[in-house]
């Protein structure tokens, strides 16, 4: 192993050095890739140990343990989502777990990444953020318009103050 061959031996092409720092590129890329390319992503398949994937017996079984427990771990979220508690967070955990095993869930939280990074994106655009904050603006003042007319309708009684 050299500093111009990877794992498999192969020679690579030589590299732009580039400074250590994290600094940002032109386009916003911080991968710190000399053109500002998106970094590789990772391969799928399963994350399980070596001595884990040599035996089919344990791996299966391995598969299946992650399998429960992801499930779990998704129920839980699920539940949380009508009651108190972080249920999407919980979801997209367990979602995770299913990920360090099967293809399938890899691409789910890939693509469920990717929507992430696009939405966030969309709402940082100025246009966006003016047209969402006039948007509550003007939804704060119909409700407090129909609040207080409710109120100087019907005026304030307290619950324990209710004439039957």
């Amino acid at each position: 192993m050299n500093a111009e061959s990877d794992e498999r031996g192969e020679v690579v092409a030589e590299t732009v050095a580039t400074p250590a720092t994290g600094d940002v590129t032109a386009d916003g890329a911080t991968d710190g890739s000399a053109d500002g390319t998106a970094a590789k992503e990772p391969e799928l398949g399963s994350k399980a140990p070596h001595f884990i994937k040599r035996s089919r017996t344990l791996h299966l079984s391995w598969q299946v343990a992650v399998f429960i427990v992801g499930l779990a771990v998704v129920a839980a979220g699920v539940v949380m989502l009508p009651l108190p508690g972080p249920g999407w967070l919980v979801i997209f955990g367990g979602m995770a777990i299913w990920a360090t095993e099967f293809v399938w869930a890899q691409l789910v939280l890939r693509w469920t990444k990717r929507k992430v990074t696009e939405a966030a994106q969309r709402a940082l655009d100025p246009k966006v953020r003016r047209r969402n904050i006039i948007l509550t603006t003007i939804g704060l003042v119909i409700i407090a318009v129909l609040v207080g007319i409710y109120v100087w309708k019907f005026g304030i009684v307290m619950p324990w103050k209710i004439d039957e």
